[in-house]
């Protein structure tokens, strides 16, 4: 299978060669010939020079590429000028008509968009950019909660290493399971990380996001999580009315207390789930919830599959496996 990771001047070199790893890596875990070939394309012949002063002279230009399996799109600020590379866009849909996966990682979908291909299609990229995709590209269905989305032949990431959570989760497509899980430890990845993962935790999101009263109350309720813990209880932390209280979270974390409270517990329910075998009734107790029904109930509705599933699949037996 031969892969071809578009470069261009002002890209993000992590977007390139984290992907570049993870399918590199399965070469090297393949008895007998390696699955993937990889080559770079650039729109013309020149050097490349990414974001960070990194030089790279491409296999190839556009005019010249061979025909692909898969079409990598990586990110960087100079994804925004080569949306309006009318020559580049012809070839990009062009590929499109031969081209099995075509995939963007972070902003790459500036790129990727400009084509109009995913109009009406679901995608992502890097939280960070949402607003301005949206804008320019309001026919995308833009998805920038997970860190990896597919559509048909579509496939697109959310910022960064999320480009090689992607790009694990086309190997297992192509190989297998066993493969994935001999690359993420060969690359030492903390775990194979389900697509709809959210980009970035609750909490990180929280701590970024409080401002004033609310500063210290995301430390508090993580240290609280396994307490019952009501509105009242959060409100009197910041010395604020209940009611003044959930009227002023709403508008600074965009949810309820409650629900907000409800995303801390499961997110910290899918590192004990992750990194050792607690019972599942424990678990629920440990992050908070009423009882295991309540836990499983949320988890699902969250993560749209068990807990008990979630940790097979992604817990610390499965990455031995």
């Amino acid at each position: 299978m031969t892969i071809g990771f578009l470069v261009y001047d002002g890209l993000q070199a992590l977007d390139l060669t984290g992907p570049q790893d993870v399918f590199g890596a399965a070469n090297g875990h393949t008895q007998g010939q390696a699955p993937y070939s990889l080559l770079t394309i650039a729109p013309t012949n020149n050097t490349i020079r990414t974001e960070t002063g990194l030089v790279i002279t491409p296999d190839c230009d556009i005019a010249s590429a061979p025909a692909l399996d898969t079409l990598v799109i990586p990110g960087g600020s100079g994804s925004r000028r080569e949306a309006g590379n009318t020559e580049l866009l012809h070839w990009v849909r062009e590929r499109a008509e031969t081209t099995r996966r075509m995939v963007s990682v972070c902003t790459g979908l500036y790129i990727l968009g400009a084509t109009g291909l995913l109009d009406g299609r679901r995608a992502t990229t890097h939280w960070q950019f949402a607003d301005d995709v949206c804008a320019k590209y309001p026919a995308i269905l833009l998805d920038t909660e997970h860190l990896h989305v597919a559509d048909g032949k579509f496939h697109s990431s959310g910022g960064l290493t999320a480009g090689m959570d992607l790009a694990l989760s086309l190997v297992e497509d192509d190989l297998g399971g066993d493969m994935a899980l001999a690359v993420a430890r060969h690359l030492v990845m903390y775990m194979k990380r389900p697509g709809n993962q959210l980009q970035f935790s609750a909490p990180l999101r929280a701590q970024s996001e409080a401002r004033g009263h609310f500063s210290g109350l995301v430390d508090w309720l993580l240290a609280h999580l396994d307490e019952t813990v009501s509105v009242q209880h959060m409100a009197s932390q910041v010395n604020m009315s209940t009611r003044n209280f959930s009227r002023v979270f709403r508008e600074e974390f965009g949810v309820s207390p409650a629900r907000h409270l409800e995303q801390l517990r499961l997110e910290r329910a899918c590192i004990f789930l992750t990194s050792g075998n607690t019972a599942i009734d424990r678990v629920a107790r440990r992050v908070g919830f009423a009882s295991a029904d309540a836990f499983r109930r949320a988890f699902r509705h969250r993560y749209g599959t068990s807990p008990g599933e979630y940790r097979q699949r992604f817990g610390q037996q499965a990455q031995q496996r």
